[in-house]
């Protein structure tokens, strides 16, 4: 053994130090592999968890957004095509009241009176007058029916003043002559100061009429004095099978034409399609949703961009859910709304590209935040390397010792965040600060880092389950609504066990969550039962608070004892009180005297009511109509009675019924109707309205419902059976 400056070589002293020495450099290399290794590792799963959180990102907000736009675009489009189609619907009222009042003045000559109509007069101009236009070859003096047609000045001049919709309403004779009421004298004189000559016999909506027999649209046209933009509802007028006039009423489409044009200011915009495929109505300039004058136009269904052409022919025959269409090159989200009275749709779209920019700026935010992090990252682990260099150099002078406590400072941390990193992939995607992680150096920055992303990620994962319960609570007050209202009407059968005389069942299955139509039937003494039949106008939320009121005032009326007319008359008094949404509900009111089965009635342009014999079958039985109920202050109602026989049973229902449509487009009908009554005619109520709801379901199929289906039916029960029952 040698002893030098100190030390035994040779010796146990320097066995000693070698074994240190190795222990030293075989834990500085185990200390070095190790923290190589979890050095990649953790780059693998921040790489991994990046991609998976990018991954997550947008899935979430492409369906959030998706969600979104399809509520949004299909309840905006749905909500333009109602508004749009209560204008025409509106006008198609007005018409038919028109027709009845036209039909019954020619029936009863004898009643009226000739009455005077003048020409238009410029001092009349901006003043709403009945005026006088004739053709070319007529002179009024030889039409024997202008006097008597004059009789409807007075209520084409009541009801044009109280539209905001008409934009004149006529009637035509058959001899060349039209008596018109609106406000626009000064537009029928020619340069000469004449007032021009009209060709009535030869217009569209003449012709038309004619031709079809029944209520008519015509095509959007110019106006033949003024060049605005609109179309014409008409309808014969029939008295004992000849035709005596010809009623309707003009509607400019200005507005509608200036509401599209303005649709296009924030990405998206809305076009209206007619029944032959052609856009009449569109802000776009170029490409396929372009509007041209009707001899360029084309039908979109027949085109060549055969997934547009389905979509179209979808959106005229039911409300669509949003799609992706490829229009002009470029992929779109529709949604198409129809307009059941003229058979127009609604379409708004928006470009798909529009619509992704959210999703686009999140990813990119996303990327920049995990960019810097792996920037922050990748300088901290090449400043701990040189660090590790460092620290080996002073380990292996200063022993064992330190440098196990230096290495225990780097790599706890390190593996602390590696197995929190692990967890998070199977977890929540909670990353928080942790003592561990606090070393006050570049794990620490990269630990920050992640803690940051990670609350960031959580904040959104937030937002987006509030909105998703946000959605859930619309949708469970939407529920309730339903069961409120099914509540709101009699709904416990038998009704009257107590009372064998008679037997009674109704029935209403809404066309959305919550419907507009209603029916009623109660007691208002021993001997006489109140029944009751509605259709508020509209669909949703809004014609369930509107039914709900005249449910309540039709009831609250009759058990105060008035008539079927008078009660009509009252409630029509109170709900034009406060009717600023302009609403408006058909009902169909009878009194049974339960001991001779006579019933007194009165119809507020209600369907007819359908009845039935003893041991006979169903027929309608057309009653006498009056006006809607909230159409018009002041209105009087006729009452009528009729007799309900010992065994014979009265049927009423709903449009909903009759109009139910096919996925051909085709209408149950009043005949189907009465061949699913006359199946089983002896049958209890219960057992009629279950063949008509059979029948309706049968015949419409897989087609959606468009219109709530309402039915009530009461019999007589003979004495002989009074005690079976």
């Amino acid at each position: 053994m040698l002893k030098k400056f100190g030390l035994t070589f040779g010796g146990l002293q320097q066995k000693i130090l070698n074994l240190v020495l190795i222990f030293i450099l075989m834990l500085v290399g185990l200390y070095v592999s190790v923290a190589m290794y979890l050095s990649g590792q953790l780059s693998g799963i921040v790489q991994k968890s990046a991609d998976e959180q990018k991954t997550s990102i947008t899935q979430i907000s492409e369906q959030t957004m998706s969600g979104t736009l399809s509520v949004t675009m299909t309840q905006s489009a749905r909500m333009q095509a109602y508004m749009a189609d209560n204008l025409f619907s509106e006008a198609r009222g007005n018409v038919l009241t028109m027709q009845e009042y036209a039909e019954y003045i020619f029936s009863h000559k004898s009643e009226f009176s000739d009455k005077p109509v003048y020409e238009p007069k410029r001092s009349n101009d901006g003043i709403p007058t009945v005026q006088l236009q004739h053709e070319a070859a007529v002179n009024p003096a030889d039409d024997p029916d202008l006097g008597l047609a004059a009789n409807m000045g007075e209520m084409m001049l009541a009801m044009y003043r109280n539209s905001n919709v008409l934009n004149s309403c006529f009637i035509a004779t058959t001899h060349g002559n039209i008596i018109f009421v609106d406000d626009r004298a000064g537009s029928y004189f020619d340069e000469n100061g004449d007032v021009e000559t009209f060709e009535v016999s030869q217009r569209p909506w003449y012709t038309g009429a004619v031709e079809a027999g029944e209520l008519y649209f015509t095509g959007i046209e110019l106006d033949a004095f003024t060049d605005i933009p609109g179309l014409v509802c008409a309808a014969p007028v029939y008295v004992n099978g000849k035709l005596v006039a010809v009623v309707g009423a003009d509607i400019f489409l200005t507005n509608i034409s200036e509401y599209v044009a303005q649709s296009n200011k924030n990405g998206g915009f809305t076009c209206i399609i007619n029944e032959d495929g052609e856009v009449i109505f569109s802000p776009e300039k170029e490409g396929e949703f372009k509007a041209v004058t009707s001899d360029e136009s084309v039908d979109l269904r027949s085109g060549d961009n055969k997934e547009l052409g389905t979509f179209v022919t979808q959106a005229l025959e039911a409300d669509t859910a949003l799609e992706t269409v490829p229009v002009n090159g470029k992929d779109y989200y529709l949604c198409g709304a129809p307009m059941g009275t003229v058979g127009w749709t609604v379409i708004s779209g928006v470009e798909k590209e529009l619509s992704d920019q959210p999703t686009k700026a999140m990813l990119a935010a996303y990327e920049s935040i995990s960019d810097e992090a792996l920037e922050d990252y990748e300088a901290g682990s090449a400043h701990a390397k040189r660090t590790l260099l460092l620290w080996t150099a002073i380990i292996l002078v200063l022993a064992s010792i330190g440098a196990l406590t230096v290495a225990g400072r780097i790599v706890k941390p390190v593996e602390r965040m590696t197995e929190r990193m692990s967890e998070i992939n199977d977890s929540d995607l909670a990353f928080e600060m942790e003592d561990a992680y606090k070393t006050n150096d570049e794990i620490e920055v990269l630990a920050e880092a992640f803690a940051k992303l990670s609350k960031r990620t959580r904040d959104y994962i937030d937002q987006i389950t509030r909105i998703t319960a946000e959605k859930e609570r619309i949708g469970a007050e939407l529920e309730l609504a339903t069961r409120i209202q099914a509540d709101m009407l009699p709904n416990i059968f038998p009704a009257f066990p107590e009372r064998p005389e008679f037997d009674i069942f109704a029935s209403m299955t809404p066309a959305k969550e919550v419907g507009g139509d209603f029916y009623d039937f109660f007691l208002i003494d021993d001997d006489h039962l109140g029944l009751v039949m509605a259709d508020v106008s509209g669909k949703g939320v809004p014609a369930a608070l509107f039914m709900m009121m005249s449910k309540i005032l039709v009831g609250n009326y009759a058990m105060m004892g008035g008539s079927p007319a008078k009660v009509l008359e009252q409630v029509n008094t109170q709900i034009c009180k406060n009717n600023d949404e302009e609403m408006f509900v058909t009902v169909w009111f009878g009194i049974l005297e339960i001991s001779t089965g006579k019933v007194t009635a009165a119809n507020a342009g209600h369907e007819y009511p359908i009845l039935r014999k003893a041991n006979g079958e169903f027929e309608i039985f057309k009653d006498k109509h009056g006006f809607v109920i909230g159409g018009m202050e002041g209105m009087r109602f006729k009452e009528y009675e009729f007799q309900l026989e010992m065994g014979g049973a009265l049927f009423l229902y709903t449009d909903g019924v009759a109009e139910a449509t096919n996925a051909n487009n085709e209408l149950f009908g009043t005949d189907r109707m009465l061949k699913a009554l006359n199946q089983d005619p002896g049958a209890e109520p219960k057992g009629l309205l279950r063949n008509m709801k059979q029948a309706v379901d049968e015949f419409v199929g897989e087609a959606p419902q468009f219109d709530d289906l309402t039915m009530l039916a009461v019999k007589l029960v003979p004495k002989e059976k009074q005690n079976e029952k």
